[in-house]
């Protein structure tokens, strides 16, 4: 429970960056539409809740350590191609549009220039490059339980023991200007924006995870919170139309109504997921290109950081309503790779779930000093090992790595295999003599 908790929590630090968790996105997308983009925002959350499970699940399917890897897999190569040069470029232009949100976001609350703040998340996001992936999976998702929770007293204040005349606030939120042109095109158009954002980390997440059922249930439940959040952020904001219409923070202006304390401490967790969004979309940029090199990658995220930098100048709600649509355009054809490589390798995926349980019983026989390994076992735990899409090498050493904690850590590693590993073997066997 804690691994994929800590997925969820780290993916969803990685979608809701500076438009989410300030409201800006919110307004531009689907509130300057009125009621009909409340419901624009409840299929939102639905799409959130397919797409996170089928992006963390495919990356560790195939024990991902960056998009191409994945989208060679399932994709021509020509559109791979296509698909790796629309992120590596998406990928970089959101994350200075983040870096443009930090600033933004500190100067509405502490008054101070907008380069100070674009600064200091630059330079937390080059610091926290040089810990190790499971130091910085931690980081990711540090404050995701602070904004949910900011995110529901938020709501709960504006809406207990008060009224509203939404005929009065859906004329209000439609004097806003409209990011697209109606809100069903929004909705596409805007989760195609939030998969680019999050795909090629979503990935490097599923790949950092050996059991494919927790990723399953990490992707789905972190795709879970987010509609959650958008929901009641929306209401929120859409009950508070009149004061939030002309801010560059909107979230922010409703919460300083409250408590100025309160204000605080969400301006310093909206600027945490900024920088887990910027952090996250510049990895993955450098991640591609570093081959498996760590002084190479640290290099390359200090270059790219400070060029993100420099380009964030253009500002925060200028850079939203010109680069977002554009990018969101170019994501659908991403949505409908993932959609398809997932339907594609979906029987594929199921078998290898079960495959790396019976693997993890072997490994768990051959550490335990009390069980038996038979020579079929070997022979099973190679052949599977084998016709796996992972690294045969790097499967089993994880593999090996997570019997030996299973065995240090679980009183009972009979009764643990039994409960949580249940394989039905005659099944297994039937589908690998298909496989063969």
């Amino acid at each position: 429970m804690k691994v994929y908790w800590k997925i969820a929590f780290a993916y969803i630090g990685i979608i809701i960056g500076a438009g989410l968790s300030s409201g800006q996105d919110l307004l531009q997308y689907f509130l300057s539409f009125g009621k009909e983009g409340l419901i624009g925002v409840v299929l939102l959350g639905l799409l959130n809740i397919i797409f996170g499970w089928i992006m963390v699940t495919l990356g560790c399917y195939y024990r991902a350590d960056n998009h191409e890897q994945v989208f060679s897999q399932i994709t021509h190569p020509v559109i791979t191609r296509i698909l790796d040069i629309v992120l590596v470029v998406g990928n970089f232009v959101m994350g200075f549009v983040m870096i443009a949100g930090a600033g933004s976001n500190l100067r509405q609350q502490f008054s101070i220039s907008p380069w100070i703040g674009s600064l200091l998340c630059s330079a937390l996001v080059i610091l926290v490059a040089f810990l190790d992936f499971d130091k910085i999976t931690g980081v990711l998702g540090i404050f995701t339980p602070i904004m949910i929770a900011m995110i529901l007293l938020l709501t709960a204040y504006t809406f207990i023991g008060k009224s509203y005349d939404f005929t009065m606030l859906e004329q209000a939120a439609r004097t806003i200007k409209p990011a697209m042109g109606n809100v069903w095109i929004s909705v596409i158009n805007y989760y195609a924006l939030c998969a680019m954002t999050g795909v090629s980390m979503a990935f490097i997440l599923g790949g950092s995870m050996v059991r494919i059922g927790n990723a399953e249930k990490g992707g789905f439940l972190g795709g879970l919170l987010i509609g959650i959040i958008v929901l009641a952020a929306s209401f929120s904001l859409f009950a508070n139309i009149n004061l939030v219409k002309n801010s560059d923070m909107p979230m922010l202006a409703i919460v300083n109504q409250i408590h100025p304390a309160l204000a605080l401490v969400y301006a310093l967790t909206i600027f945490a997921l900024i920088f887990n969004t910027a952090f996250s979309l510049y990895y993955s940029i450098a991640r591609r290109f570093s081959a498996g090199d760590k002084r190479k990658m640290r290099m390359l995220m200090v270059a790219i950081t400070v060029a993100g930098f420099i380009c964030s100048f253009g500002g925060f709600k200028q850079l939203i309503s010109f680069m977002y649509p554009i990018l969101g355009y170019m994501g659908m054809l991403l949505l409908a790779v993932l959609l398809i490589g997932w339907l594609k390798e979906h029987q594929n995926i199921i078998f290898e779930k079960f495959a790396r349980r019976k693997m993890l019983r072997i490994s768990i026989k051959k550490q335990h000093p009390e069980m038996k390994v038979t020579k079929k076992d070997r022979e099973l735990y190679d052949e599977l090992s084998e016709i796996s899409p992972a690294d045969t090498a790097d499967l089993k050493t994880d593999i090996s790595k997570m019997a030996k904690k299973i065995v240090a850590n679980v009183d009972d590693s009979k009764a643990f295999v039994k409960k949580e590993l249940p394989v039905d073997d005659d099944k297994l066997h039937e589908s690998l003599d298909k496989k063969k």
